[in-house]
């Protein structure tokens, strides 16, 4: 049996590896509204926010150091009063997805988000995604609103659906 570890993604270590992730849903999915492939520079500025403000990207790797899966979260949205809460996303490499690696990745997401005295978690899912959908609602993530037809992907509109955990964080919440 294959054993798998959590880690702490780098630029120098996983960029390449987080891009053909990436890459892969943009192309074939809706996972991604994105049209075109990332590039690999564009991982800089992207791992480059992360450190920043302080925001995970956890991966797992099997015994070869070979990254399986990954996820992170960043700002929901740039006012000083969003700041509990976070807009959160996890990707699972193709040859490896229905092994329990993306709801490892959510789990260790919710407890570094309960660490850093967050407060609420967004997904933004396509509403068509039923993986995604049924690993948020196991994870007692509550719908709490779909978008219709706001992106545009592969000749179709696509609606987005907005789960959200409230976590019992921050204990002592302030303004400003």
């Amino acid at each position: 049996m294959t054993q798998h570890h959590f880690v702490a993604c780098t630029h120098a270590r996983h960029a390449q590896a987080i891009v053909d992730i990436f890459n892969e849903a943009i192309v074939t999915s809706t996972a991604l509204y994105d049209y075109q492939p990332r590039t690999l520079q564009s991982m800089a500025p992207w791992f480059a926010t992360k450190q920043h403000n302080n925001f995970p990207v956890i991966g797992v790797e099997d015994e070869g150091g070979t990254l399986l899966a990954f996820g992170s979260y960043g700002t929901f949205r740039a006012y000083p009063a969003f700041k509990y809460t976070v807009k959160h996303s996890v990707y699972v490499h193709q040859d490896h997805r229905g092994q329990g690696l993306g709801l490892a990745v959510m789990q260790a997401l919710i407890a570094a988000a309960r660490k850093q005295q967050m407060h609420a978690m967004v997904g933004a899912i396509d509403a068509a995604n039923a993986s995604s959908i049924a690993l948020h609602t196991r994870l007692g993530f509550a719908q709490v609103g779909t978008m219709p037809q706001v992106g545009f992907k592969f000749g179709r509109w696509l609606d987005l659906a907005l789960y959200q955990l409230l976590l019992a964080t921050p204990e002592y919440p302030v303004d400003g």
